[in-house]
C-alpha cells in the first residue's frame, strides 16, 4: 500500500513562502494497492496535480472516495483531467446512500454559471455509487467506514490490505458530537491498532473556544485519540488556512512531547503535500 498526499490543507487553498513545507492544496490523498488499484480520498485542489500525473499512467480505472460535500474537499474535481478523457473509468463513492444524491452533489461543482462545462458533458466513463456508511471492498482493499462528527454529515475510511491498515478521518470533531457523528469510544475502536492514522488537527486549544461546533478537532485531542487506540503512526491533517510551516512544526513538537510524557513510542508528524508513505 502506497500513500501519497496531494493536498493536506483545510478550508481553502493557500500560497506563499510561509506554506512551502506543508503545501497549500486542499485535501486529496492517493492510495495505490499492491495490484495497482488506485483509490483517491477526496477531491480538493490537490486532485488537479494528481490528475495530470494519472494521465501519464497505464492504469485507467480510478476509485474516488469522498468524505463529505464541503467545498474544500470537492473544488478540485472540475480540474481533474481524467474526467475529460474517454480512456478513464471513474467510480465515485460517498456517504450519501443513493447514486442520485451523490451525483447531484458532485454535479454542483460544475453547475452553470459557476463553471463553463457541466458534468453531463465530460468524456470519462463515470459512475456514482452511493454507499452510505457501510463496509465494502475494492480490488485488494477491504474498506470500513464510520460517520464523522461534522456538519452536513460525512464518512471516515479505514483501508486494509495485506494486514496493513490506513485510517483517514478528516473533518472529525472529537469534543463535539454532531447529529450524524458517533461517540469518542466508537472512534477509538474504529482506529484501533491502525498502522497509520491521518486525522483532522485544525485547531489549537486557544482557538477552539471560538470554533467549537465547526466540525474540526484540537490537535492535542487528535493525539489523545491515537494514543488511546494504540495507533503506530499519526499524521496531523487538515491544516488551518492561516497555519504557517513554523506554526505546524511547533504543533508537531508539542504533540511529540505529549507522546513522550505518556511513555509511548507512537510516531507523529504533520502530513505534507507530496509526502509518500509505503506500508
Amino acid at each position: 500500500m502506497l500513500i501519497r498526499c496531494w493536498g493536506s490543507r483545510g478550508s481553502i487553498a493557500v500560497s506563499g513562502k510561509e506554506y512551502l513545507k506543508y503545501g497549500g492544496d486542499t485535501a486529496c490523498i492517493e492510495v495505490v494497492g499492491e495490484g495497482g488499484d488506485t483509490l483517491i480520498l477526496d477531491a480538493g485542489t490537490g486532485i488537479r496535480r494528481l490528475g495530470t500525473e494519472l494521465m501519464k499512467r497505464r492504469k485507467k480505472e480510478i476509485h474516488l472516495l469522498l468524505t463529505h460535500a464541503h467545498w474544500d474537499h470537492l473544488s478540485g474535481f472540475p480540474f481533474f483531467k481524467p474526467i475529460y478523457s474517454t480512456k478513464f473509468d471513474i467510480k465515485v463513492y460517498g456517504p450519501q446512500e443513493t447514486q442520485a444524491s451523490l451525483k447531484r452533489i458532485v454535479s454542483k461543482t460544475m453547475a452553470s454559471p459557476y463553471f463553463p462545462v457541466e458534468l453531463d458533458a465530460i468524456s470519462a466513463d463515470i459512475s456514482f455509487l452511493g454507499m452510505g456508511n457501510k463496509d465494502y471492498s475494492i480490488g485488494s482493499f477491504n474498506i470500513n467506514t464510520i460517520p464523522i462528527s461534522h456538519t452536513n454529515e460525512g464518512v471516515g475510511y479505514r483501508l486494509e490490505e495485506g494486514g496493513r491498515s490506513f485510517v483517514f478521518l478528516t473533518d472529525n470533531e472529537l469534543k463535539h458530537t454532531h447529529p450524524t457523528g458517533v461517540t469518542y469510544s466508537e472512534y477509538v475502536e474504529f482506529v484501533r491498532g491502525a498502522d497509520i492514522l491521518f486525522h483532522d488537527a485544525e485547531f489549537k486549544k486557544s482557538e477552539y473556544r471560538h470554533t467549537e461546533g465547526w466540525g474540526h478537532s484540537v490537535f492535542t485531542d487528535t493525539v489523545a485519540l491515537a494514543l488511546d487506540a494504540g495507533v503506530k503512526s499519526l499524521g496531523l491533517f487538515h491544516h488551518n488556512q492561516e497555519r504557517t510551516d513554523k506554526e505546524i512544526d511547533a504543533m508537531v513538537k508539542e504533540a511529540r512531547e505529549l507522546i513522550r510524557k505518556k511513555g509511548k513510542k507512537m510516531k507523529c508528524f504533520a502530513v505534507a503535500q507530496d509526502m509518500e508513505i509505503e506500508l
